[in-house]
């Protein structure tokens, strides 16, 4: 059990270590940086088959796989602590800190939307960002499941001392 209690709290500070290293760096031209503090993941699952990789600051455009959020996760809570509402904006990415709007354009039909970053996932190989179902039904990603998707910061939260 105690072993359990020190496992769980060194997952949770070494991701808060290390992303004081990257919010040192300089985001990219054109990145606006809000002066609130970025919420934390803490009391989020530990997802153990998917590595958190480190928070990205940069303000680069990523690309990617899209999918959406299924109704098992809706009224759940996500990473700030918010329970997932299908017809909201809200995003989960693995990377991008939370509090972070973005626009998710599809690759295949052109359609974007600005989504607020505010859970952790996705959870599956290749994916970069889950948006809600509303979101996926305005982006055409619904009908298939997933879509290949530019992930561009529009504001990134400036880094809180400690936090992502």
């Amino acid at each position: 059990m105690k072993n359990s209690k020190i496992r769980k709290f060194l997952l949770f500070i070494l991701p808060c270590c290390l992303s004081v290293v990257h919010a040192a760096q300089n985001p990219a031209p054109g990145v606006d940086r809000q002066t609130s503090p970025a919420t934390t993941n803490a009391g989020a699952p530990e997802h153990k088959s998917t590595p958190r990789a480190g928070t990205d600051r940069t303000g680069k455009a990523r690309h990617g796989k899209a999918s959406y959020y299924g109704p098992e996760f809706y009224s759940k809570k996500m990473a700030d602590s918010t329970p997932m509402d299908p017809q909201s904006n809200a995003a989960a990415s693995k990377t991008l800190p939370l509090g972070t709007k973005a626009r998710v354009t599809n690759l295949k039909n052109g359609k974007s939307e600005v989504v607020e970053i505010r859970d952790r996932g996705p959870y599956v190989k290749n994916r970069i960002v889950d948006v809600s179902p509303k979101t996926a039904d305005d982006l055409g990603l619904k009908k298939e499941g997933t879509a290949p998707v530019e992930v561009k910061p529009l504001t990134v939260p400036a880094a809180a001392s400690g936090a992502q």
